[in-house]
C-alpha cells in the first residue's frame, strides 16, 4: 500500500541520496558529477537514513535492558525494526519471526542452511538455479550431500527466468529428499525476475521448503511472504541485506517461520540468547528474535534499516516498481541501439520482466577496458568481471559466443572468448533517471566508434584489470581515514 504523497516522497529521496552529487576530476582534465551505476552491488546511503541516525546517536546505548533512559530508547526502537521488516516482506507476525546477523545475505544463507540441516537432517538435497549469487549458492554446497543447479529457461532471444519445468523434474527425480529450494527473486546479473510463488507452490507440493535470496528483490518491488489466498503460495524463509536498500552499514536480515528455528539449539550461542546458565549448562530462551541474535547486536545499523524500509514503505513499494519498470524498459530500448553490443538475459519486456540490473559486452572489446574508460571519460560508475555469479555469467557468455561461431574460425573465437569472460553491469536506484542512462548510451556509442583508440590508453594488468597509461586516481588527496582524523584533533 502507497502513502498518498507516494511519488512526491519517492522524488524527494531521489534528489536526496547522499554522493550523489559526488564529482571526480576525469582523465581528460574535467570535473563532472558522478553517474552512479552500481547499485546491485551496494546502494548509496538515503539522506533520511543518515539524518535519522544523526538525531539517535545522542541517545545511542546498548540495548537487552530497560533501566536507564538510553537503554529503553535503543531497546524499543531495535524491537520496532523488527516488526517494521515483518511489515515491509508482508510477513504474519504470528507465524513469523525476523532476526539480524552480520555480513549481509551471507551470512543470512550460511544460518539458514546450517539450521534447516539440522532441523531436517533426512532431507540432503537442495534445488537452487544457476542464476545464483555465491551466497545463495556456496552455503548449501558446504551443507548439502547435493546441490542440483537448475537451468533458466531459453525465451525468444536469450536465457529468462528458472525453468520450471525443470524444477519439477529435479523435485521428483530427488523425492523426499529435497530439504528446500533456494532461489533468487531478482538476478544481480541481468535484474530478470524470478515466479518465486509459483516455486513455493511446487516446492510445497513435494513437502519441500522455499526459501528466497531477496537481496536485489527487496529495493526494487513488493515482496508478499505470507496471506495469500493458496497458503502454498507462502515463503518459508526470504533473506536479504540492508546494504542493497539504501542503508549501507546495516545488517543481514532474516525472516523465517518460527517453527523452522524453534526446538533446536542456535547456531551461534552468547549473551543475549540464553535465560540462566549456570557453570555446568545454560538454558536457551525461547523467545523470537532474542535466542537467534547472541551478543551486541548492529545497533546503529539496525536503525538505519529501519529508517529505509520505512522510508520505502512511505512511498509504497509499487509505486517504486512501477517507476524502475519503466526506467529498465527505457534503457532497454536505448542500448540495443549501440552497434555491436551485447545485452545478456531476454530483453523482450512482454517475456521477461526485470528490473535493477542490465548487463552487457561491446563486441570484440574486454569488460574490464570498457568499465575503466566509462569511469575515466564519463564519470559513470559501473562494476564489471562476474559479480560472484560465475556459472551463470559463464553460459550466458557461451551462449552468445554460439551466434559467432559458425563466421569465425577457432583462434578467432576463442580470443572472443577470453575478452568476454566478463560483463559490465549497469544497476539501477531509486536516483537514477533517463538523463543518466542517456549519458551511458552516449558514452558507449563514444567507446564503440572509437574503440581502437581507448586501447592505446591503457595497459592490461595480470589480474586483468586496466590502467590508464598517464592518468592517476589518487584518492588520499579526497579521503583517508588517518587524514580526516589528524584534521579533525588539530582544528
Amino acid at each position: 500500500m502507497s502513502h498518498p504523497n507516494g511519488h512526491a516522497t519517492l522524488e524527494k529521496l531521489r534528489r536526496e541520496a547522499i554522493g550523489l552529487n559526488t564529482s571526480y576530476v576525469l582523465a581528460n582534465g574535467e570535473r563532472t558529477r558522478r553517474i552512479y551505476l552500481d547499485s546491485t552491488a551496494s546502494t548509496l546511503r538515503l539522506k533520511v537514513v543518515q539524518e535519522v541516525l544523526d538525531r539517535y546517536l545522542p541517545y545511542y546505548s546498548n540495548t537487552h535492558s530497560v533501566m536507564h533512559f538510553g537503554a529503553k530508547l535503543s531497546t524499543h526502537e531495535y524491537h520496532w525494526v523488527h516488526d517494521m521488516v515483518l511489515k515491509f516482506v508482508h510477513a504474519d507476525p504470528q507465524i513469523y519471526t525476523t532476526f539480524f546477523l552480520g555480513s549481509g545475505t551471507t551470512a543470512g544463507m550460511n544460518r539458514v542452511a546450517r539450521t534447516l540441516r539440522e532441523k531436517r537432517p533426512e532431507r540432503d538435497v537442495v534445488l537452487t538455479s544457476i542464476m545464483e549469487h555465491h551466497s545463495n549458492d556456496l552455503p548449501h554446497r558446504k551443507h548439502y550431500r547435493e546441490v542440483v543447479h537448475v537451468p533458466a529457461q531459453m525465451a525468444a532471444h536469450s536465457l529468462g527466468c528458472v525453468d520450471l519445468n525443470r524444477m519439477e523434474q529435479a523435485l521428483n527425480e530427488h523425492k523426499g529428499r529435497v530439504n528446500y529450494i533456494s532461489l533468487t527473486g531478482v538476478s544481480n546479473v541481468t535484474g530478470i525476475i524470478n515466479p518465486i510463488h509459483e516455486v513455493a507452490e511446487m516446492a510445497h507440493r513435494h513437502g519441500a521448503l522455499i526459501v528466497i535470496d531477496a537481496a536485489q528483490m527487496a529495493a526494487h518491488m513488493p515482496i508478499r511472504m505470507s496471506g495469500h489466498e493458496d497458503s502454498a503460495r507462502n515463503l518459508d524463509v526470504l533473506v536479504l541485506s540492508g546494504h542493497k536498500i539504501y542503508a549501507p552499514g546495516s545488517p543481514g536480515v532474516v525472516v523465517t517461520r518460527k517453527d523452522l528455528f524453534a526446538d533446536i539449539e542456535p547456531q551461534e550461542v552468547g549473551g543475549g540468547m540464553v535465560d540462566t546458565v549456570w557453570v555446568n549448562r545454560y538454558t536457551i530462551s525461547q523467545h523470537f528474535p532474542e535466542r537467534e541474535e547472541a551478543g551486541t547486536p548492529n545497533i546503529v545499523g539496525t536503525i538505519g534499516l529501519g529508517a529505509a524500509l520505512y522510508a520505502l514503505h512511505k512511498v509504497g513499494m509499487e509505486v517504486i516498481a512501477e517507476d524502475e519498470t519503466r526506467l529498465i524498459n527505457y534503457a532497454l530500448e536505448k542500448l540495443s541501439q549501440v552497434k555491436d553490443l551485447i545485452i545478456y538475459g531476454e530483453t523482450d519486456p512482454c517475456l521477461c520482466q526485470r528490473t535493477g540490473a542490465i548487463s552487457f559486452n561491446l563486441r570484440d572489446f574486454d569488460h574490464s577496458l570498457t568499465a575503466a574508460a566509462l569511469n575515466d571519460y564519463f564519470n559513470i560508475s559501473v562494476r564489471n568481471e562476474c559479480f560472484c555469479a560465475h556459472p551463470y555469467v559463464r553460459e550466458m557468455v557461451m551462449l552468445s559466443l554460439a551466434e559467432e561461431a559458425e563466421r569465425l574460425s577457432d583462434e578467432e573465437l576463442a580470443n572472443l572468448a577470453e575478452l568476454h569472460r566478463g560483463m559490465v553491469r549497469a544497476s539501477f536506484g531509486i536516483y537514477n533517471t533517463e538523463k543518466d542512462v542517456d549519458a551511458l548510451v552516449a558514452a558507449l556509442h563514444h567507446i564503440s566508434a572509437n574503440r581502437e583508440h581507448y586501447k592505446t590508453l591503457y595497459q592490461r594488468l595480470p589480474s586483468g584489470d586496466y590502467v590508464h597509461n598517464t592518468f592517476k586516481f589518487d584518492h588520499e588527496r579526497l579521503f583517508s581515514i588517518k587524514a580526516a582524523v589528524d584534521d579533525l584533533l588539530t582544528h
